[in-house]
Order: structure tokens, then C-alpha cells, then sequence
């Protein structure tokens, strides 16, 4: 009985062999070729946390998420640490301001990016770059973009919006409607509710004042009135055009007014004597009348609101090459002459007058401001004989035939 049980349990053993994928016909596992690291060179306040992935691309050309089985690694642990503990595989803490690698490892495999922390009163920019829609960034050229968070006021209930135009010709933080998921608190004149036109060069913005928690950088929030974009609040008035619908007809998804004003309209639009101003409206269901609006209800320059780092920015850019460049990153410094990272130095200062704006010659003197929002450089033509309009295109571009040499003085 001891003889006939072997061969048997000797053909059960060779049939699980031939199953296990050790030989024969069965084919090898992929094996890991990559490793890449999303998100790719973020920049990040102090006091903030990231999270990045690990994606692995294998021989078979297959692509697996492999955050929680890589070996994380930083190079600078005093500027920031990167965990490996269960759950929070890949999630960097910030320790300092500077500049440090992240190594995701398996085996002999290894991918890198790099983690930038800068201070309390930076933001991050990017001119069509990861804080620009796509979408949007199609028909709005040379965008810089920031990033805004917005609270129902004192609240946790909060949301962080990217594609926000960094624009130093403005004063205000607006955002459309169709971008906010908080509710915000409605500003009255009144009986009824404020909504403001705000003009800009080419276009128009309408919409409601509404109160928000808004939060700079990783500065303290702050309580500001911005303007809701909505092109269907009340009823437009005549004078004010026809407003951008959406992000998509805008080119952007909100703008952050950092001019150098503190309101976008002041005393004017609080005067009694100047209800019809053209710029804030009382609206009572579908009715919009001229109103005045004190001035701490009236859109506000958010950095003048901060508590510390409140007197002016400094937009930082990289230099372009003459042949281009497809998108750039730079910051946005809060506060001048405040902390060790906004001291001025070498620079030439220029005085506005009461409308923020500068003296500027150009075959004559013209008022001018540095627009960051802007994305083209825009003066009363010298000579019809120098500067001819597009007239086959657009009647608001000079097309001249040769290059053509001027000159400005401010």
C-alpha cells in the first residue's frame, strides 16, 4: 500500500510545480524600468504639507501607482521631511525655507523632483504654468496665475482656487461664481443687495460684493468684501456692457487686484453727491440702481489687510530667453522692507498720482501703469507713418512693416 501512494503523490507535486509560473510557458512578471514623481518641483509655504505620488512604469509598458511600496527620501531633512509610515507614504512636512530633493526608490530604481518651502508671505506664480487652467490659458497669453483660499467667514469651510490673474493694474480679488463652492455673505446697500461693474481695458466684470475669509500665501486670513463674478445677478446695466459669462470667456478663473490702492473706487463712490458712479449698484431682485458704499464695504486690495506684510508686493520672474519660453514660475512676495526676503535694494522709485498711475513721455506725456494683468504693451501711437493698425485683423494692434524703434521715458 506504501509502494502505490508515490507515484501518485509524485504527479501531484510535478502538476503544482507546472502551475506555479516557475517554467515552461508561463510568463515573467514585468519588471519595474521607472519611477516619476507627481506633483513635479512644487513650490510650498512653510508651515505646509505635500503630497506626492509615485508612479511606476513597468516593462510591459504598464503604469501602477506605487506611492506606499517606494522607499521615500529628502536631501535636505532641515528644509523639509518626507514620510514613509503606512497611510502617509510620500507626504513632505516643511521645516525651513530652501530648496530640497525627493528620491522615490525601489530597488535600483529611482525617481526625483524637488520641493521648494518659502515663507509665510510668498505665493507662488506661474505664467501658464500648473496654477493656469488650460482651458483658459488658451486665449489669455503670458497669464500669470496665483492661488487664493476662500472660507465662508469664520469657518473652516474653505476652498483653494488656482487660475486666479495675478493683476498689478487692479485693485480687488474677483472670482466667478461658477468657481465657488462656499457661500459667502451678501453685502446690502439699503434694501438691496451691492453689485459692482468693474471695467477694465477690454472687457467688464459683474457681479455681487460679498464678504469672504480670504487667505494669502500662508499669511492669516483675512475678512475682505471681493466681487462674486456673475453675469446673471440682476439686471446688467446699459453702461457697463456686456460682461465675460465664465472662466472660459474670461480666459481666467478669478483676478487678484494687488495695485497700489487700497479700495478699486474710495472716497468717490462713497460721496453722497456721487450715487450715479457707474462702478457699485443696488440691486432688488432684478433692478440695479446707482449707490454709494462706504468704503470698508467696497472691494478691497486684500494685502492691505493684512495684519503684517500689508504695504506693497514685489512680483519676482525669471529672464526669458529671446527664443521663448512655453511657461515660467517666479513668486509673489507680500510687504516691503518687512521681513529679510522684501528688503529693497537698487531699485528706482517711481510716484503715481491719486489714480495709482505714473508719468510716462512717449511723443508726449500719457498716464501709465505696470499691468501685470495686461498682455501686451499699449500706447497712443507716435505717427500713423511709424505705427499703422492691424486694420484686416484688429483695429487695437500696430503692425509695422519693419522693426520700428521707440522710446519712453517715466
Amino acid at each position: 500500500m506504501k509502494s502505490s501512494k508515490i507515484p501518485i503523490l509524485f504527479l501531484i507535486l510535478v502538476l503544482v510545480a507546472g502551475c506555479s509560473g516557475g517554467g515552461g510557458s508561463g510568463a515573467p512578471s514585468p519588471i519595474l524600468v521607472s519611477i516619476s514623481i507627481t506633483p513635479m518641483n512644487p513650490s510650498i509655504a512653510l508651515g505646509t504639507t505635500e503630497q506626492f505620488t509615485a508612479t511606476g512604469t513597468f516593462s510591459d509598458n504598464s503604469m501602477r501607482n506605487i506611492t506606499s511600496s517606494v522607499t521615500w527620501m529628502s536631501s535636505a531633512l532641515n528644509v523639509a521631511s518626507i514620510s514613509n509610515v503606512a497611510s502617509f507614504n510620500g507626504l513632505a512636512t516643511t521645516v525651513s525655507i530652501g530648496v530640497t530633493t525627493i528620491t522615490a526608490k525601489s530597488g535600483s530604481i529611482s525617481g526625483f523632483t524637488t520641493i521648494t518651502v518659502i515663507a509665510s508671505n510668498v505665493l507662488p506664480i506661474t505664467v501658464n504654468g500648473s496654477l493656469c487652467s488650460a482651458s483658459t490659458s488658451v486665449s489669455y497669453l503670458n497669464k500669470p496665475c496665483v492661488s487664493v483660499t476662500v472660507c465662508t467667514h469664520g469657518t473652516s469651510t474653505c476652498q483653494t482656487i488656482n487660475d486666479i490673474l495675478l493683476d498689478t493694474g487692479s485693485f480687488g480679488l474677483r472670482i466667478f461664481k461658477q468657481a465657488l463652492t462656499v457661500s459667502l455673505t451678501q453685502i446690502i446697500s439699503g434694501s438691496g443687495s451691492v453689485a459692482e461693474c468693474a471695467q477694465f481695458g477690454s472687457f467688464s466684470e459683474w457681479g455681487p460684493v460679498q464678504l469672504a475669509d480670504v487667505t494669502l500665501g500662508n499669511e492669516t486670513a483675512i475678512n475682505v468684501p471681493i466681487q462674486v463674478i456673475d453675469s446673471t445677478f440682476g439686471t446688467v446695466p446699459s453702461s457697463c456692457g456686456i460682461p465675460d459669462a465664465n472662466p472660459s470667456a474670461a480666459g481666467f478663473t478669478g483676478i487678484l487686484g494687488i495695485g497700489v490702492l487700497v479700495q478699486d473706487c474710495g472716497s468717490a463712490c462713497a460721496n453722497p453727491n456721487q450715487v450715479n458712479n457707474g462702478i457699485y449698484y443696488s440691486c432688488s431682485g432684478s433692478t440695479c440702481t446707482g449707490t454709494t458704499v462706504p468704503i470698508t464695504s467696497q472691494v478691497q486690495n486684500p494685502v492691505a489687510l493684512l495684519p503684517t506684510d500689508n504695504n506693497g508686493v514685489i512680483v519676482e520672474l525669471p529672464t526669458v530667453p529671446s527664443t521663448g519660453s512655453q511657461s515660467v514660475s517666479g513668486i509673489l512676495v507680500l510687504g516691503i522692507g518687512t521681513k529679510t526676503n522684501n528688503v529693497p535694494s537698487g531699485v528706482t522709485t517711481y510716484s503715481t498720482d491719486p489714480f495709482g498711475d505714473i508719468i510716462t513721455s512717449l511723443s508726449g506725456t500719457f498716464s501709465g501703469i505696470i499691468d501685470s494683468g495686461s498682455n501686451g504693451l499699449f500706447f497712443t501711437p507716435p505717427s500713423t507713418v511709424l505705427l499703422t493698425n492691424c486694420k484686416s485683423h484688429d483695429t487695437g494692434w500696430f503692425c509695422p512693416m519693419s522693426v520700428t524703434t521707440l522710446s519712453a521715458r517715466n
